[in-house]
């Protein structure tokens, strides 16, 4: 238990796609179990191309401070899913953190910082050649985590 009396929380990395979608509502599911909070974790990554900026579509080419662009499109996919999901609490009441760095480090770190219990994060299910070449940042984080990690899989809707 920590100072407030709740359990530790649940940490969800996350990067906008399906594959964190699935990973945050079997969080959110744990979580409303558990009675932990879930921290929502978005790590920025600096590519070498624009650094510091994205470039905003549809505004002129306009650039943006990526933490400023990043922070938005948190804000917006974790609303998105309070309004698909009303009766998580743990979604609706969860915090965010938005960090920048590399995203295997970034994660482990937040993860400690916030005395994580478990962290859960998708995975977008690479194999064959593309994994051997890239490996996997949820891989990594499996390996290099002090706290268990929980792998999501996101799994395609049926076609009817």
């Amino acid at each position: 238990m920590t100072k407030k009396g709740k359990s530790k929380p649940i940490l969800v990395p996350v990067d906008f796609s399906n594959s964190s979608e699935s990973a945050l509502l079997c969080a959110a599911e744990l979580a409303d179990a558990l009675g932990s909070e879930l921290v929502v974790l978005h790590v920025v990554h600096d590519p070498g191309e624009a650094p510091g900026y994205y470039a905003v579509k549809g505004r002129n080419k306009q650039m943006r401070r990526m933490e400023d662009v990043a922070a938005e499109m948190l804000e917006e996919f974790l609303q998105t899913l309070r309004k698909k999901h009303p009766g998580h609490a743990a979604i609706q009441h969860a915090s965010t953190m938005l960090v920048v760095g590399l995203p295997v480090n970034r994660i482990l770190e937040s993860a400690e910082k916030i005395q994580a219990r478990m962290i859960i994060m998708g995975s977008q299910g690479r194999t064959g050649l593309a994994h051997a070449m890239l490996g996997s940042k949820s891989e990594q984080v499996v390996r290099l985590s002090s706290v268990p990690v929980l792998i999501v899989k996101y799994k395609k809707p049926e076609k009817s």
